[in-house]
């Protein structure tokens, strides 16, 4: 079976809950669940994704900031996946590769990853906050036909960067939701 896993970086259970008509007619339908949790913490984006991907917490992984550049010491999911003979790619913000693949992130060498040796064979890694939600979803895309990857990691950033420039009370912060689950319905 293939798995794709969305993280939808910054999106909160409230705006989620108000805002995702298409998920929730996906649950409706029988087809996805909706379930309200508490993150580890630190609720910085590198230490969570690490949690995500390892299961380990900030705490016990030592990434408790975002500014801890370096390859995990634990083993993620790419990794179980690959010590299995599955495939792996990702569409996701740089901090993903230099966790899993290599650190410090050179986009030059690292921004399109083909490199069957590693736990991220296959990679799309993005560098800019604001590189558009819909390019992210496009390069998914991309990987998946290329590739199709037993497991496939999709990171847009554009709700978490909605937050940061205007609040998570805004219109902004919304749409970007908004945009989001319209991206996911296509």
């Amino acid at each position: 079976m293939k798995t794709i896993l969305v993280i939808l970086d910054g999106l909160s259970y409230v705006v989620a809950y108000d805002a995702m008509g298409y998920l929730h007619g996906e649950c409706a339908a029988g087809r996805g669940r909706l379930y309200s949790l508490t993150c580890e913490l630190p609720s910085l984006s590198r230490p969570l994704y690490e949690c995500i991907l390892t299961g380990v917490p900030p705490v016990v992984s030592g990434v408790v900031h975002n500014e801890i550049i370096r390859l995990s010491h634990h083993r993620s999911i790419f990794h179980f996946a690959r010590a299995a003979g599955l495939t792996t790619a990702a569409a996701a913000y740089h901090w993903v590769s230099e966790l899993y693949n290599r650190a410090p992130f050179n986009a030059a060498e690292d921004r399109h990853t083909l490199a069957p040796a590693l736990p991220i064979q296959y990679g799309h890694f993005y560098h800019a906050d604001h590189y558009p939600d819909s390019h992210v979803f496009e390069d998914a895309e991309s990987l998946r036909l290329r590739h199709q990857p037993d497991f496939l990691l999709i990171h847009p950033m554009n709700i978490d960067d909605a937050g940061h420039r205007h609040g998570l009370s805004t219109p902004q912060y919304r749409n970007a939701a908004r945009h989001a689950d319209g991206l996911l319905s296509r």
